[in-house]
């Protein structure tokens, strides 16, 4: 029997395009398109495991409008054989839940399930770039029953019939054999998509697209309820420019790079320009006097959050966590209570560091099959959790892990899932249409479309579902002693099926990879494209001067690099890695995407070193440099070995 390979892919629009409607909501319909940068990378995984099964089936689908048609021609003309767009007006504005769910129905009308005797993989990109959610991937897994795995770097077929998968963990990755059916989502660290060839094209242009409805796939009643703007679990209330507040930049001048390092110290010794915090547009009152006040929360109450543990400890992420939990259960009521849930093998002990950083209840899940997280058993116990203690807000850590767990769970769950927030509120629900406000609900706020806007979601299916951008909060205080209740629950460490481990893990490679250093550091030094000549082997040596010097630095990077094989994941600044809150942070050949600027902009100041005068990077810092990486960074460093040290004082 023959292997099908079927690819998921989406058609985005080019972010520096999108406008904001009148409604507040984002409208894309003048923008350009192309096919999502990660999905090119499945598509591309889908042609190199053909080349293992010659006669494997090639199927590529997308769910959209009329003129995704595009992006499946151009993955036929890549060389895939068979092409399926769903598309439908009932499908419009549909969240991430709603989409993971249609996909499913379509895949599962097509013939594919997990019990089909023909077997098959589903392919998918990591995350799009107009959501940057990662959660289709996850719930369509879900919604088909089948055993994942997702920020994979590539695979490798096996002579049993399963598939390697390499995947990309904070500090390092692992090595995962699945079975088969599976999903795989991938990240853009694999190999080159490639371009279209001739005959492909012309092949392409003689292949038909099929367009499917959700009546052509015989969705339910009941699935049709909750699909669309009107039906998805989540909604997005609010959009919003996202704008800097950084004063202008203070350029560095001289002749020479000792001039320009020269200038730039001056200048950081004078300060540079001072912040002024833009004032807040005041808001009007809307008139709700005739409005009805509903809580519909009914038995959900209380706050979870899930702690990753990392080689026998709290992962900080999880710890911070606490921090928003403790806000949002501060503004519900005083009676409030986090639940954290702990789950791994001898685990018990690390319930107290909980506690002493705000938890007031924590459920210990212990068994030996648990010692590393595996998504199956892990969605598995949670889900179970929730549906017997029923918060009102679930909480992870927008960790690999917890950004593949929360969609899952999500789906089991019917709640859908609001992606990677930097910050949470609890607020109200005005409903026009029938003049009632829900109160309270979680107001879930999150960048998107390329960290451009940013918008509020908000989740009207309980547990109401939010992952947290690393590093966005800070850890909360520890309060020695505080004590809390400790649960040790058994029944589900014994009753988990032996499905839930057909993933094995086969092996785990995990080093210190800056992760926890980047957080605590007063200076991070990081490079982007203009640094891998080299291999960042500078901006290192950087790094490594001013720890000599007693100052708490570290090295970091911006995606490309990272994308590109030069530094592990946990070096990753920005958007889809880390935000980071450090003293100085130095940007070295790092052009300044809005994605990366996301995650520096709480930095006490921003230094640019970049030969591009035009580098939106120099928007976006305090002081810059404009030169060559290989002739300022020496300087720099000659300056540091000297005692320049960026204003910071040493602690060592």
């Amino acid at each position: 029997m023959a292997l099908t390979i079927i690819s998921l892919i989406k058609q985005v629009p080019l972010p520096s395009e999108m406008r904001m409607g009148d409604d507040g909501a984002m409208d894309r319909t003048k923008a350009k398109s192309i096919i999502n940068i990660d999905c090119q990378f499945g598509l591309e995984a889908g042609l190199q495991l053909k080349k293992h099964y010659p006669d494997a089936r090639m199927v590529v689908v997308s769910m959209g409008p009329p003129p995704f048609e595009q992006s499946l021609k151009n993955a036929l003309s890549m060389g895939y054989d068979e092409a399926y767009l769903l598309s439908d007006r009932k499908l419009g504005g549909s969240d991430t839940f709603a989409t993971g769910l249609a996909i499913s129905t379509l895949l599962k009308n097509l013939g594919f399930s997990k019990d089909s005797k023909e077997p098959f993989i589903i392919l998918a990109g990591r995350q799009s770039s107009d959501g940057d959610t990662a959660h289709v991937p996850s719930q369509v897994a879900e919604a088909m029953g089948l055993p994942q795995a997702t920020f994979v770097e590539r695979i490798t077929p096996n002579t049993d019939g399963t598939i390697t998968a390499r995947r990309i963990i904070e500090g390092g990755y692992q090595m995962l054999q699945l079975p088969v059916p599976c999903v795989v989502s991938f990240t853009p660290t694999g190999i080159q998509p490639r371009k279209a060839s001739l005959v492909g094209a012309i092949k392409a242009r003689h292949t038909g697209i099929s367009i499917k409805s959700v009546d052509d796939i015989k969705m339910s009643a009941e699935d049709q309820a909750v699909i669309g703007v009107n039906g998805s679990p989540t909604k997005v209330a609010q959009v919003e420019n996202i704008e800097s507040d950084r004063p202008p930049i203070v350029m560095a001048v001289g002749q020479t790079e000792t001039q320009l390092v020269d200038s730039l110290i001056e200048n950081l010794k004078k300060g540079g320009n001072v912040l002024v915090k833009k004032e807040a547009k005041e808001k009007k009152e809307a008139d709700i006097s005739e409005f009805e006040i509903v809580d519909q929360r009914g038995d959900n109450k209380g706050i979870l959050t899930w702690a990753e543990v990392v080689k026998g400890d709290i992962a900080r992420p999880s710890l911070e966590l606490l921090t928003p939990a403790r806000h949002l259960a501060d503004q519900l009521s005083n009676d409030t209570q986090i639940t954290t849930v702990l789950i791994g093998k001898n685990v018990k002990n690390l319930a107290q560091k909980l506690f002493e950083h705000g938890a007031d209840e924590v459920i210990v899940v212990e068994n030996d099959k648990l010692e590393e997280y595996l998504i199956l058993p892990f969605a598995s116990i949670i889900t179970q959790i929730i549906k017997e203690r029923k918060p009102e807000i679930a909480l992870f850590a927008a960790t690999t892990a917890g950004r593949e767990l929360a969609p899952r769970i999500g789906m089991k769950t019917g709640s859908g899932v609001t992606a990677d927030c930097t910050a949470l509120e609890i607020g109200d629900y005005l409903d026009r249409k029938t003049k009632q406000v829900i109160r309270p609900i979680l107001h879930s706020r999150r960048p998107t479309f390329g960290e451009s806007k940013l918008a509020t979601i908000l989740g009207f299916v309980y547990p109401q579902i939010s992952t947290a951008r690393a590093g966005t909060f800070p850890v909360p205080a520890v309060q020695e002693g505080r004590e809390g209740k400790l649960i040790v629950e058994t029944r589900h460490a014994t009753s988990l099926p032996e499905a839930d481990f057909v993933v094995k893990i086969q092996e785990t490679v995990r080093g210190e990879g800056g992760l926890q250093s980047l957080f605590d550091a007063d200076v991070i030094v990081s490079g982007g494209r203009g640094t891998v000549g080299d291999g960042l082997k500078l901006v290192k040596e950087l790094a490594k001067a001013l720890k000599d010097k007693g100052i708490k630095a570290e090295w970091a990077c911006s995606r490309v690099v990272v994308d590109d094989g030069y530094a592990e994941y946990a070096r990753q600044i920005g958007q889809t890695g880390k935000t980071v809150r450090p003293k100085v942070y130095v940007a070295i050949g790092i052009s300044g995407a809005i994605q990366h600027v996301s995650g520096i902009k709480e930095a006490g100041k921003i230094v640019a070193v970049n030969n591009n005068p035009k580098a939106p990077i120099f928007k976006n810092a305090d002081f810059g440099i404009l030169g060559n990486y290989e002739d300022i960074v020496p300087e720099l460093i000659e300056k540091v070995q000297a005692g320049f040290t960026f204003g910071v004082e040493a602690t060592a």
